[in-house]
């Protein structure tokens, strides 16, 4: 298998993710902006992520989509599901007074301690495209 086709994987797996859960938090708006407000931060930046957090689920896609922008797309992956995975973590080791959540669709039926282990999963997956798309074009920066 080419590294094109090995770097193409990965991506595959992390469209759909990105795409089905932004595409979930603006089907169900109502439903997630309140779940936002649920979370353990000021109101203020909950409204902010509401919009942000679907946008940039979406947009992360968009960059996986296309080999020129895949690197970024990688990355940027690894960047948000590093940030999702260290508050999940925080949630299932019982770090705040109440459980929050704003799981997307069928996400929202895991368990605490599943979906930790999802996510840091898909940080490996993001890890390898970014190994194969840098091995592919060596000139990306280190």
């Amino acid at each position: 298998m080419e590294n094109t086709e090995k770097s193409a994987i990965p991506s595959i797996l992390l469209i759909l993710l990105w795409t089905y859960t932004g595409i979930d938090k603006i089907l169900h708006w109502q439903d997630s902006r309140k779940a936002f407000h649920n979370q353990t931060f000021p109101a203020e930046l909950a409204e902010v992520l509401a919009y942000a957090v679907p946008t940039i689920e979406l947009l992360i896609a968009l960059l996986l989509l296309f080999s020129v922008s895949r690197w970024w797309g990688y990355l940027s992956s690894i960047l948000l599901l590093t940030v999702f995975t260290t508050y999940v973590g925080l949630i299932w080791v019982g770090a705040f007074p109440r459980v929050p959540c704003n799981c997307a669709g069928v996400l929202e039926s895991l368990s605490w301690k599943a979906h930790f282990w999802l996510n840091s999963g898909m940080i490996g997956i993001s890890i390898i495209g970014l190994y194969f798309t840098k091995k592919r074009n060596p000139q990306i920066p280190p």
